[in-house]
């Protein structure tokens, strides 16, 4: 019989394989802490369990760390580790050190089929989702060796965004189990404000999110306009920005937070106008398809790579586009950009992924030209 990876179980689950074994809630609970709170592998050191539930551990499940490929380290701190998940596939994770914060950004699938055009991820193609435990095993590994390196005992990681490679709404299953694991004070800990899941705009599952497990929500928005974020984001087809800005606003009804945030990235030409800030004050001001959306901007510098064919806003397109947004009464911040001497930075992480969805044909097919002109996309489509 092969052996449960505990690192698949949230609380409940593990109650549920604790009860199985004939054993009572307590003993999940203490099992659940030495995992997570200690990043304990082995059963044997389990202390504070019974002997007779630590042999039967043994025979019958495991904690089942992910294979490093590489670790690198940037000049400003970050960290990039690639995991190996198997089939020929290997995901990245990145922890940014802060002075007032550790945030770890977490891989959700083996590529991403979403395919957007600034994205090295997308332009890979998709393999698999992650299972929970590939997912967990991320924040498992990062938490405790630094920890170790660091020589704390105190928590590291105090912000995690799902925000890595694959979209985590289309890995739902596997997502929030992860969620409530980092969530849980017997396990990471985590404040709902500082656990935040990064979408393309999958809409349905914004709202089943809602309901099972509110976390903070960043929405990769990037455009203000249906025909733009079509070509940039090809999710859009299915689910325009009307759709999207009313699950945004269902969704506050029970977040941690009350603001949406709107990622943006900057791409020379193409969505940096001041005119495309003005649309975007439109599109979530009062007179929007769906009203105010109480919402903060986080414009990205865009992180070239070769099958792209976009380049990056300049630093002054960028602040006069933030100018706008800031005047027109919204905050809008710009993003450092960490890590891209080790392509730790977002939109760089790419990993190794077996392609199972011909996304060079695909991309090839859809003939997007985008010229450097603001707000100037043609597009042909199969």
């Amino acid at each position: 019989m092969a052996a449960v990876n505990l690192l698949d179980h949230d609380l409940d689950a593990l109650a549920a394989l604790c009860a199985e074994l004939g054993e009572k809630r307590f003993r999940a609970t203490q099992l659940f802490r030495w995992i997570h709170q200690k990043g304990e592998a082995d059963f044997g050191r389990m202390s504070d369990l019974a002997k007779s539930l630590r042999d039967k551990l043994a025979t019958r499940a495991e904690v089942r760390p992910l294979p490093v490929l590489s670790e690198h380290v940037s000049t400003d701190g970050t960290v990039k580790w690639l995991f190996d998940v198997g089939d020929g596939n290997a995901v990245e994770t990145v922890f940014i050190p802060e002075d007032d914060r550790g945030t770890l950004c977490i891989s959700s699938q083996a590529g991403c089929a979403v395919g957007c055009r600034f994205c090295s991820t997308g332009h890979q193609g998709f393999s698999r989702n992650l299972t929970t435990g590939e997912i967990l095993a991320q924040l498992w590994h990062a938490e405790h060796t630094l920890r170790r390196r660091l020589g704390r005992t105190e928590r590291v990681i105090s912000n995690v965004v799902m925000m890595g490679m694959g979209e985590p709404l289309q890995n739902y299953a596997a997502l929030v189990p992860a969620l409530r694991v980092m969530l849980d004070d017997h396990g990471y800990g985590l404040s709902r404000r500082r656990l935040t899941v990064s979408t393309s705009g999958v809409v349905p599952m914004i709202d089943r999110l809602r309901d099972d497990c509110p976390v903070a929500l960043a929405v990769s928005l990037h455009a203000p306009d249906d025909a733009l974020r079509d070509s940039l984001v090809p999710l859009n087809r299915k689910y325009p920005i009307a759709e999207l800005l009313a699950a945004c606003q269902r969704y506050l009804a029970a977040a941690p937070r009350d603001f949406i945030t709107f990622e943006y990235c900057m791409l020379d030409g193409v969505n940096d106008d001041p005119a495309q800030a003005e649309a975007l004050l439109r599109l979530i001001g009062e007179h929007g398809p769906v009203g105010r959306v109480p919402c903060k901007f986080n414009l990205i510098p865009f992180n070239p790579f070769p099958a792209s064919g976009l380049r990056r806003s300049s630093a002054a397109r960028v602040q006069a586009f933030a100018k706008v947004l800031i005047e027109g009464g919204l905050v809008a911040t710009v993003r450092k950009t960490r890590g891209d001497d080790i392509d730790a930075a977002c939109g760089q992480l790419a990993g190794e992924v077996l392609d199972r969805t011909d996304v060079d044909r695909r991309m090839a097919r859809a003939a997007i030209p985008i010229r450097s002109a603001a707000s100037t996309v043609t597009e042909t489509r199969p």
